[in-house]
């Protein structure tokens, strides 16, 4: 390997809860990664965090972090504040891979790769699926011919035990399930069918005026894909993608692949299984290592083209039910 292929990328953490804890846990399985540096609003759970996971510095000012010698940042904050992080982070010349979803609102999207393309910077959204092994091996099933042409898409989660007080359920934190677990189905549905053209959405907005379900059916550019999430029922984490001669069934839960059914037309049956190692967020981490060493500024697999897609149809499902989430 070369000396650029062999560099050591030195992270700085944003943000010190549970996914950040994966991201943490992932970087086991990622060759030639550190963690320099950890900041976190109000520094004592940066300060634990650090002391837990072995982090030399703790920045209690995020200016500070940014003026460092880190090469890039993991960004592992509540939602509304994504998009500002990261416009900071990339004109303090870092690279950024911003927790999903990439911002709260199209603007700010727009304004993050902007920024992204006029300092030179590497920019991805944490989208954890397609870099998962098994994704892998059906992109290249597919791709082969596996099931035909891909037209339909079907996936969906929905799960009912969200405590009290949980960030999911507040608004002020962009909550509601669309934007948390709903933001995945999209992606699916984007990376297969392309950008959505119309959709067709019902559901509910709960007390704490978040959506608490949401059905939708979405003409694409290249098919259609049924998608719904919840947080008030209970739904199977399945995902089928349907082609013009089979289709695969990506088994529970299925944006963290291990366990797929292929079947072809004349009904026959192949299991996959690949159980993934690690966090799972280790595969998007070393995705974006790679391209960061390569001197690349935007990621193949997860395009900014993608994100946006993905973001636009989420965001007009919610708006739809009327949900009154603060955008910031």
């Amino acid at each position: 390997m070369s000396e650029v292929t062999m560099r050591s990328i030195r992270f700085g953490i944003i943000g010190t809860g549970h996914i950040a804890q994966r991201f943490f846990a992932g970087l086991t399985h990622v060759p030639n990664v550190t963690v320099s540096a950890v900041y976190s609003r109000g520094g004592a759970k940066a300060r634990q965090f650090a002391a837990v996971h072995h982090i030399p510095t703790v920045f209690d000012e995020i200016e500070d972090l940014l003026a460092s010698d880190i090469d890039a940042v993991y960004i592992a904050t509540p939602h509304p504040s994504h998009a500002a992080l990261s416009i900071a982070a990339l004109k303090a010349g870092k690279a950024v891979l911003c927790e999903k979803p990439a911002a709260t609102s199209l603007a700010d999207l727009d304004a993050v790769i902007a920024s992204a393309q006029a300092c030179g910077q590497l920019y991805m959204e944490a989208m954890k699926p397609p870099f998962f092994p098994l994704y892998q091996t059906l992109r290249e099933r597919i791709a082969a011919g596996a099931i035909g042409e891909v037209r339909f898409v079907r996936a969906g989660f929905a799960n009912p035990n969200v405590p009290a007080g949980h960030a999911v359920l507040d608004p002020a934190q962009a909550g509601g399930g669309l934007l948390d677990i709903g933001i995945y189905s999209a992606f699916l549905a984007v990376d297969w069918l392309g950008a959505a053209s119309e959709i067709q959405t019902l559901g509910r907005v709960g007390a704490t005026l978040v959506d608490t379900f949401a059905s939708l059916n979405i003409q694409h550019e290249h098919g259609i894909s049924q998608l719904y999430c919840g947080l008030d029922i209970a739904g199977s984490g399945e995902a089928l993608i349907g082609g013009s001669a089979g289709y695969v069934l990506i088994h529970d839960k299925w944006w963290n692949p291990a366990k797929a059914t292929l079947v072809t037309a004349a009904g026959e049956r192949e299991e996959l299984v690949i159980v993934p190692q690690g966090s799972g967020l280790n595969y998007e981490t070393e995705h974006f290592c790679d391209l960061l060493r390569a001197g690349e500024l935007e990621s193949p697999v997860m395009s900014h083209a993608k994100t946006r897609a993905a973001l636009a149809m989420t965001l007009q499902a919610r708006d739809s039910l009327g949900n009154v989430q603060i955008r910031c």
